[in-house]
């Protein structure tokens, strides 16, 4: 994003209000909903979702982070995923009539414990 854009966040002075606030709240909904926006993923009894933003100032950029947790024999990857990109988009949505420009990428898995597959850690 613009750097000015990035200003706007970190001062809380975005028009449209708490923009890190919103999307914290958007994207654990988002995480709670995944089965009701991805056909076939099936509904979970999601025990945590956390939610965090890091700001990168060097770099112009909101980078966030969702940790997503079941007592379920499933994993969780979907919800997770899900809670980081309807953050972000949420983040665009509330600073769009300042910065059209912004790029969201490098939504990925991280890490992944349990499941019926077990424990996986990006290289």
């Amino acid at each position: 994003m613009l750097p000015a854009t990035l200003a706007l966040i970190v001062s809380g002075s975005a028009k449209k209000g708490d923009v890190l606030g919103i999307a914290r709240i958007a994207a654990i909904q988002a995480a709670k909903r995944t089965a009701d926006l991805i056909p076939l993923c099936h509904p979970l009894p999601l025990t945590r979702v956390a939610v965090e933003f890091a700001l990168d100032e060097a770099g112009s950029a909101v980078h966030c982070t969702a940790q997503v947790e079941t007592l379920g024999r499933t994993g969780v990857e979907m919800e997770a995923l899900t809670a980081v990109q309807i953050g972000l988009l949420t983040i665009y949505d509330m600073c769009k009539a300042v910065d059209r420009g912004m790029v969201m990428d490098g939504v990925r898995v991280l890490e992944k414990q349990g499941g019926k597959s077990g424990d996986w850690s990006a290289p």
